[in-house]
């Protein structure tokens, strides 16, 4: 092909491919800042944990209802919990003693979750209870949904 014989000049053509690279760079631009975004603010590459951290803060809220069987139910991940209760070592007196009585914080009043952090086969979530300084650590086991207390501990 000669310059004498070169195709017409299209500029919908050019309009077309510089806005899709405009598109191309903004898009890559957002996925980045989301990304980091969600690690820095402490839930996640992209906001992974968010699930998670919307579970804990259902499972906070039904304790402070005082719906003790419902937030068993969530600790356990087992709604049905009640139709089989033989097949749980921790009962729900048991819980039921650990979030009010034998609490180190007493009944759940208020509460907030903090931050989050994937560990090995589970989850950490940071959370402040009734106004307090002191947090408390919870453990997401992602294989199976349940909830115990962390072993772990997360500085922020």
């Amino acid at each position: 092909m000669t310059l004498l014989n070169a195709p017409e000049y299209d500029g919908r053509r050019e309009t077309r491919n510089r806005n899709l690279l405009i598109g191309a760079g903004v898009l890559i631009l957002l996925s980045v800042v989301i990304g980091v975004g969600g690690f820095l603010l402490g839930h996640g590459w992209f906001f992974s944990n968010l699930p998670v951290e919307h579970r804990i803060d259902r499972f906070l809220t039904t304790l402070q209802e005082k719906d003790y069987p419902k937030a068993y139910g969530i600790w356990m991940n087992d709604p049905e919990w009640q139709q089989h209760p033989q097949k749980y070592d921790y009962t729900l007196k048991r819980f039921t003693e650990d979030w009010t009585t034998a609490s180190d914080w007493g009944p759940i009043t208020s509460h907030h979750v903090d931050i989050s952090k994937k560990d090995g086969t589970g989850i950490v979530i940071a959370v402040r209870v009734n106004n307090s300084s002191k947090k408390l650590f919870l453990w997401y086991e992602r294989k199976d949904g349940t909830l115990t207390y962390s072993p772990h501990e997360l500085e922020y």
